[in-house]
């Protein structure tokens, strides 16, 4: 049977521009809350005090023209100085975390909920993976994640390594997972599996 006001939490990994997000989305049309730990960074970036802390620690060049946080500028200045990259995380981090704890109690408590997803970018690197009742890696092929990049306008082939240097590398990563999800074949093929392996957690949770 499941545990008692304890949902399962669904891990996502994987790298850059791999599909996290479009499986957390399908985990979440089968009933769960994901925990958007990008989304959670944005909504940081925009109050006040991390945006002066932040602003404090790598100047002006971060601020677009209406004096809010660009995010182009926020990376292409930390994934160039690793010292810089480590303090942001640093601010940035416990922040993200902090919310992100809020938000599994709250999902714990709500009867509806069938279990909770983290798509968490550095998931692994935080050691977040060890809250994880499964751990999901989501695999595509390096020219299929640079295509993707390349389409959505956010940065390039050398982009890619230099922010991949910066995170525990795909083989670790593989290594310490539950199931893999095969990205390299469309959406239909995607969907199918998400909802094979959420049917499979649900069964050992005694939830189905």
């Amino acid at each position: 049977m499941g545990k008692a006001g304890k949902k399962p939490i669904i891990g996502i990994l994987g790298g850059i521009c791999s599909g996290k997000s479009t499986v957390a989305a399908e985990f979440a049309k089968l009933g769960c809350k994901v925990v958007d730990a990008d989304k959670i960074a944005h909504d940081l970036l925009e109050k006040k005090s991390a945006k002066e802390k932040i602003v404090g620690l790598l100047g002006q060049a971060v601020l677009d023209s209406a004096g809010k946080i660009d995010h182009r500028k926020l990376a292409d200045i930390v994934f160039a100085d690793a010292d810089k990259l480590s303090s942001l995380n640093k601010i940035i981090h416990p922040l993200v975390l902090g919310r992100a704890e809020e938000l599994i109690k709250q999902y714990n408590r709500e009867n509806q909920v069938k279990a909770i997803v983290l798509d968490m970018p550095l998931l692994a690197e935080v050691g977040w993976a060890k809250r994880c009742d499964k751990l999901i890696f989501v695999n595509c092929e390096q020219q299929l994640r640079v295509n993707r990049a390349k389409k959505m306008g956010i940065f390039d082939e050398n982009q890619i390594k230099i922010r991949e240097n910066f995170q525990i590398s795909l083989d670790n990563k593989v290594a310490v997972t539950d199931n893999t999800i095969d990205n390299n074949s469309g959406f239909s093929a995607l969907a199918r599996q998400v909802t094979d392996i959420f049917s499979c957690i649900m069964d050992k949770w005694g939830l189905s």
